[in-house]
């Protein structure tokens, strides 16, 4: 075994001396494990979906409809994962999602999960609903590659003082989030009355912002109620459109990847307002209940502005073969969400670094199965 694909010789090592995992490999199946171990509010915050979670069950549907060809006898004993994304080098196609307020899963929240991506050289995005401020996470992410996620907010003086503060943090791409500029119905978090921005979880990042605190009468600390409502009303913007992209591009000087892209006119738009990447995403399900998968949309967005800038693909990702798949199809790398969140809950850092390895030996041996020794050797005659 060569690289990642390593992992499964420690575990078969452990085996053999008698010691045990403390959780499955299985990423498919730590969201029951996860189900038992944690609260129902905190649980179905992140495993829930919008609506009657159709769109959930379509991300998955979408993976099971494409099926893998293996190829035999290709000299595939040797593999090499690493791949280029924005013209950033990175050790594997795999990037951690944006996900927000994850300290209601774990103490060390953000900073855990970011450590356990830096210890494999994985860029993580940074949610902008972190339970730690930006320069606390960029302090945890060592010299790895790390990006930030803006929920573009109404106050452009708000927006640009996060921005900045995330250049000199060290953060290297912005990720703009277009899909969720108001809450999607969600009924597992409304029938529990479970909303941790409103104990101010989730806020670290406007809360420690200067120009927010600015925007105050009393700190957050003084009076939580009253700063919550004033964030509560910037972030719910409706009006904004293509032609307001120059204000990002005015305010980062990096790359800037807009998330949450369907359909092929929008990625083309992005394109053409400046976007220097996209990536295909319904938000896990989270946002619009009876939306096509985001897999079943993956070809059309590659074929429409694949040529011109790097494709990512969000959503559903819970195997190395759906790795595969998702790279066959396009994408040059994939987000991973959920599942790293889950391995948060069970264990901490520990248990976000063994899901990521357990995800990156998956994709390693499977790649060599099936007779591909690069991500840049898969295109659709892999898949049928």
């Amino acid at each position: 075994m060569t690289g990642f694909a390593n992992y499964q010789r420690e575990i078969v090592q452990l085996g053999k001396d008698g010691e045990s995992l403390p959780f499955t490999t299985d990423l498919a199946a730590l969201e029951g494990a996860v189900r038992a171990k944690v609260p129902a509010g905190p649980y179905w915050y992140v495993a829930g979906g919008a609506g009657t979670g159709a769109t959930v069950r379509a991300n998955r549907a979408a993976f099971e409809r494409w099926r893998i060809v293996p190829r035999m006898l290709r000299n595939a004993d040797r593999r090499d994962l690493s791949t280029t994304v924005l013209g950033m080098h990175l050790p594997a196609p795999v990037l951690l999602a944006p996900v927000g307020v994850q300290s209601i899963l774990h103490q060390e929240a953000e900073l855990a999960s970011t450590r356990a991506a830096a210890e494999l050289g994985l860029p993580s995005v940074l949610s902008s609903s972190s339970s730690r401020t930006l320069e606390e996470v960029a302090s945890a992410g060592c010299d790895a590659p790390r990006w930030m996620q803006l929920y573009w907010s109404s106050d452009r003086e708000v927006c640009a003082s996060i921005l900045d503060r995330g250049k000199r943090a060290g953060f290297s791409a912005l990720v703009v989030t277009v899909d969720t500029w108001t809450r999607g119905w969600r009924p597992h978090e409304m029938d529990r009355g479970y909303y941790p921005a409103a104990q101010g979880i989730g806020m670290a990042i406007p809360f420690s912002d200067p120009v927010f605190r600015s925007r105050l009468a009393k700190p957050p600390e003084e009076d939580l109620s009253a700063a919550l409502e004033v964030w509560q009303r910037m972030p719910t913007d409706a009006g904004k459109s293509w032609q307001q992209f120059s204000f990002l591009r005015d305010h980062w000087s990096g790359p800037i990847v807009v998330k949450g892209i369907l359909h092929p006119d929008d990625a083309r738009r992005a394109v053409a307002s400046g976007a220097d990447g996209i990536v295909v995403s319904n938000h896990g399900g989270r946002q619009v209940d009876g939306a096509v998968g985001a897999l079943e949309m993956l070809p059309e967005v590659v074929d429409a502005v694949g040529a011109e800038v790097d494709v990512l693909f969000d959503s559903g990702i819970r195997t190395g073969a759906d790795v595969i798949k998702a790279l066959a199809l396009g994408a040059k790398a994939v987000l991973v969400g959920r599942p790293y969140v889950y391995g948060l809950a069970q264990a901490g850092e520990a248990g976000v670094l063994h899901v990521l390895r357990s995800l990156l030996a998956d994709i390693d041996i499977t790649l060599g199965l099936v007779g591909y020794r690069s991500p840049a050797e898969l295109d659709r005659d892999a898949l049928r």
